[in-house]
């Protein structure tokens, strides 16, 4: 009753001046391909701004686009929030392609920064195409998943409340249209400069029966954790073939001096990151087997005398799978040129330096073995002839023949070695 009162007279007290403290509205930054790592830290922060009674969450969002499976995961988690999810593509010169069109149109209000775009959300087959029956899969597989996808996009629209034929214009057709043009198509509900004008003009909008309080609430950025920045910049095509070049050159390099130990560990390990990354990346099969087929030829040739046949083979098959790898994914997952040229000629440089060492050493003269003493010359120890005799060489009594007579202390000249007898002639 006491503590009422006081409240009473405090609020009294203080008349219209006093307010209660501003709300928080949770911020987010989503910048370069949706992916994994992307909807795990969406999902995260969602649950932060709730737990933190939020007024909404703001996505800052510009992407290519990403994966489809990723995409659905944070819908499905924009869905079920109970905090108020608005999608903001910003800044200027930001985009909203393929993935962000999809997760720009389902989020409760979705705002752009002047001067953006958002749309062409076409799906993009993972598959390489081919021939006969191939080709006539992968176009039925194409049309599926575009049916799809516009399906989905539409059901999105529907429930937002937004135009249901854009929508499926830009899957049919890659519709890409500006943030102005995107107001007008009731795509997105607000042109926003900055976040400030953003909350600003949000204030008042109902969602689910409930208005938004907005106006002048303080942004608290909602940081990536230390694991979800280490799987975003882990979960790349680039990484993904460094990965499998350190395979490659630590598979190798174990089997050219068995017992180092540390090449096999890495390279090991290296393949099994580069798995576990095809398993995830939307890559193609057929690029895959040739990486697969480059090693196999790399491997080959350290044991056939192919003189750097086989690794011509294998480079050309590297960088052929390498430029297929990724050729149908998202433009967001594509591996570029610039990656794929230096990685062959890397490749390329090492084992011509591998297979070249190699010949080098075969024509090497050999220093061990009883061998070494072809072309030496030493004293006969006792008269040699073609039935036997002694000579004295390396320190050690030998058996010797010759085809002509050779007196005791004459040079010799070792011709060549049967057994555990030597050929000599006289040394002239």
């Amino acid at each position: 009753m006491r503590l009422g009162l006081a409240i009473l007279m405090t609020t009294l007290a203080c008349g219209p001046v006093c307010s209660l403290p501003a709300a928080d509205a949770g911020l987010i930054k989503i910048n370069g391909a949706i992916g994994p790592a992307t909807a795990g830290y969406i999902s995260r922060a969602i649950d932060v701004a709730g737990a933190r009674s939020d007024v909404c969450l703001i996505v800052q969002l510009d992407t290519p686009g990403g994966l489809l499976d990723s995409t659905k995961e944070i819908v499905q988690k924009f869905y079920a929030s109970s905090v108020p999810i608005v999608v903001y593509v910003a800044p200027a010169g930001a985009n909203a392609a393929s993935a962000g069109c999809f997760i720009t149109m389902a989020a409760d209000i979705a705002a752009m920064a002047p001067d953006t775009t958002i749309g062409a959300a076409h799906p993009v087959s993972a598959g390489m195409g081919g021939g006969g029956n191939e080709e006539s899969t992968n176009s039925v597989m194409k049309q599926k998943l575009e049916s799809y996808a516009s399906s989905y996009i539409e059901s999105i629209a529907e429930r937002r409340g937004r135009n249901v034929e854009w929508a499926r214009a830009a899957v049919l057709q890659s519709e890409s249209v500006t943030a102005t043009k995107a107001l007008d198509l009731r795509v997105i509900d607000v042109i926003a400069k900055d976040l400030p004008d953003l909350l600003q003009q949000i204030d008042g909008r109902d969602r689910d029966g409930k208005t938004l309080k907005t106006a002048g609430a303080n942004i608290v950025e909602i940081p990536m954790a230390l694991r979800e920045r280490l799987f975003q910049a882990f979960a790349r095509p680039e990484v993904m073939l460094i990965l499998m070049l350190i395979a490659t050159f630590g598979i190798i390099a174990e089997l050219n001096t068995p017992g180092a130990i540390l090449p096999g560990v890495a390279g090991a390990i290296a393949l099994i990151l580069a798995l576990y990354l095809g398993a995830i990346l939307p890559i193609s099969v057929a690029g895959l087997a040739l990486l697969f087929v480059a090693l196999v030829l790399f491997i080959a040739d350290l044991f056939a005398p192919s003189h750097g046949v086989l690794t011509f083979g294998g480079i050309l098959a590297f960088f052929l799978g390498a430029l297929m790898l990724f050729s149908r994914a998202e433009p967001a997952f594509h591996l570029s040129l610039a990656y794929i040229i230096p990685a062959t000629g890397l490749l390329a440089l090492f084992f011509l330096f591998v297979v070249g060492a190699s010949l080098r050493a075969q024509m090497l003269p050999v220093r061990a073995g009883k061998e070494t003493m072809l072309g030496k010359v030493a004293p006969a120890a006792a008269r040699i002839d073609s039935s036997g005799g002694k000579v004295f060489v390396e320190g050690e009594y030998w058996n010797a023949i010759s085809d002509v007579p050779i007196e005791p202390g004459q040079v010799v000249e070792i011709a060549a070695i049967d057994g555990l007898t030597l050929k000599v002639k006289p040394k002239r």
